[in-house]
């Protein structure tokens, strides 16, 4: 603490004394050395505090200090759910035959993907034996599923009302709807009843989209689809328009298999 000077005698200023103007106090000067390492020694300190205040604002914290709304963090709110009509779904597979006239083919039916939404559905049909240049042939085909969005009545394809209905009435579920269907107030609904009605129309081979013909074998018509919820079951009718061997019928069961039947991705 400095001593304070002689009222009668004034203190002699020291060559090292300088005035404080922002606080009106007289103090003495640091050796230049000392100041710089004062100085470096305070810079140091303030890097070393902000560094670790950094630090620390950006370090996570434990679970153990979080509160409830911190715990989970939504990182979207859209959803993509996944839709299904009874055993119609991603990874479900039908197996059976296809018979044309007297000759009966091996089917195998893998879906792929269901849309209740936009009443769509693909796949692959797999069919053995067809041809003898294709011992196997795979093909894939996007479905239509009667509903809101399509109706029974076709309307391309080279089908008519008068196809649609001579293959619609082929199946006994179908009956009830015969004098209905064509109704511009008519809309059925797969989502509550025990069968599903769809078109499915194939579009080109696989892997090899590039072949469009084979001799033997067309995928230029489209199959009249029914599907059963309560037997697991379907049952089709191939339909062109040039064929000469008409209601080829497919019909496919499903084959158990250790898949999720329904999933959502969030």
């Amino acid at each position: 603490m400095p001593i304070a000077s002689s009222a009668t005698t004034p203190p002699r200023p020291l060559p090292a004394e300088i005035y404080n103007r922002g606080t009106g106090r007289t103090g003495k000067t640091v050796p230049d050395a000392n100041k710089r390492s004062t100085h470096e020694t305070i810079h140091q300190l303030t890097q070393q505090k902000t560094s670790s205040q950094v630090h620390k604002n950006e370090r996570i914290p434990s679970l153990a200090s979080r509160n409830a709304d911190e715990m989970w963090v939504d990182i979207s709110n859209q959803r993509l759910p996944n839709t299904r009509l009874g055993s119609l779904y991603p990874g479900s597979r039908f197996v059976g035959i296809q018979e044309c006239g007297t000759n009966r083919y091996e089917v195998v039916v893998d879906i792929q993907h269901v849309d209740v939404s936009e009443s769509m559905i693909t796949g692959y049909l797999n069919i053995k034996g067809l041809t003898t240049e294709f011992p196997e042939l795979t093909t894939f085909f996007e479905g239509e599923i009667i509903g809101p969005k399509y109706s029974f009545l076709t309307r391309k394809w080279q089908a008519q009302q008068r196809i649609d209905v001579a293959h619609w009435k082929r199946f006994p579920s179908f009956h009830s709807y015969i004098d209905i269907f064509n109704r511009d107030d008519f809309v059925y609904d797969p989502t509550d009843k025990d069968y599903v009605y769809m078109r499915w129309k194939e579009h080109f081979l696989v892997p090899d989209h590039r072949v469009s013909n084979i001799d033997g074998a067309s995928f230029a018509g489209f199959y009249y689809i029914c599907y059963r919820r309560s037997t697991n079951e379907i049952t089709g009718y191939y339909f062109f328009r040039h064929h000469t061997d008409w209601y080829q019928e497919i019909k496919l069961k499903q084959e158990n298999q250790r898949c999720f039947g329904n999933f959502e991705f969030r």
